[in-house]
């Protein structure tokens, strides 16, 4: 197995219009990351002259002394692997990725059941997310909600207030990442920097790579959703509902209206985003009854 660091994003970005990954592993989310500070990796995985899989690394020093590499919800696997072939690919990226010595490499592989890590040390337990695949038909996408999801946008698709996309201009939507961040403050919860979604957006240079729905009543806003999309892949990012947005289901109305709109710029699979049940019921049980697939991944190994 060799790693090959000379990946160019053509080639990148052509595999992942083809296989959905995490948006972790797109190449303008590292991009943004660098925006921001951050060190970014990229390999490609080859394995008898073919290239199999893609791996992109955050790195860092730890106390000035530890070399760390992290790679989220990846490698993405171009084609199927065989356990062999996986943990030979974990061998090469724990040797040769990172020169200074001592060094960690830690990998969250994007499955449920990761291939070639029987011999590495779990150190994490795994993220748990919900998956829908948009390469199905409104109405089979419709019967697959939960009935009282169905019903919710049912009410609010006869409610008062309008659909509508916000232009994806950083003035117009800098609104939405300010109320995110002010959510963040109030209710004590950590994400992602707001300030990645502009990076991302600048590196993308692709004016379908945010897709930013609002619903209006009138000239207020009660609701807004965020929407990134990488390759043949889409994720969640944030989200906001006034009170009266919140009692007229103005989310389920939003996320309904993306699918479509995601489906026609060519994404296949939507992430929608980390699943708790104990802190975050609430919003667990809007994620599931879409209908998607709860996945949980095996974790982080070393």
């Amino acid at each position: 197995m060799k790693l090959d660091p000379e990946i160019p994003r053509p080639v990148w970005d052509a595999a992942l219009a083809q296989t959905p990954a995490a948006l972790q592993q797109d190449w303008c989310y590292g991009e943004a990351l660098k925006a921001l500070g951050a060190d970014v990796r990229r390999v490609g995985l080859v394995d008898g002259g073919v290239l199999i899989g893609l791996v992109q690394f955050t790195t860092r020093r730890i106390g000035g002394v530890v070399s760390l590499a992290v790679s989220t919800r990846g490698p993405v696997w171009l084609e199927p692997v065989s356990d062999e072939q996986a943990r030979r690919a974990y061998k090469a990226l724990k040797s040769g990725l990172l020169s200074a010595w001592p060094r960690v490499t830690l990998v969250t592989p994007d499955e449920t059941d990761p291939v070639g890590t029987r011999r590495m040390k779990r150190v994490m337990t795994g993220y748990s997310t919900v998956l829908l695949g948009l390469d199905k038909p409104d109405d089979t996408l419709r019967s697959e909600l939960d009935g009282k999801w169905r019903n919710r946008l049912n009410a609010a698709q006869k409610a008062g207030f309008q659909v509508r996309e916000n232009s994806t201009k950083l003035p117009q939507y800098r609104w939405l990442l300010e109320t995110e961040e002010g959510q963040r403050q109030s209710r004590g919860y950590q994400a992602t920097p707001a300030a990645l979604v502009p990076a991302f957006a600048d590196a993308k240079q692709d004016r379908d790579s945010l897709l930013i729905l609002r619903a209006d009543e009138g000239k207020a806003k009660t609701a807004a959703m965020m929407f990134l999309v990488h390759g043949c892949a889409a994720t969640y990012h944030m989200g906001w509902a006034s009170e009266a947005g919140r009692k007229s289901g103005a989310h389920n109305r939003l996320l309904w209206a993306a699918l479509g709109r995601l489906r026609a710029r060519g994404v296949r699979q939507l992430d929608l985003g980390g699943v708790n049940t104990v802190s975050g019921a609430g919003i667990a049980r809007f994620k599931l009854g879409t209908g998607g697939r709860l996945v949980t991944l095996g974790g982080t190994y070393f």
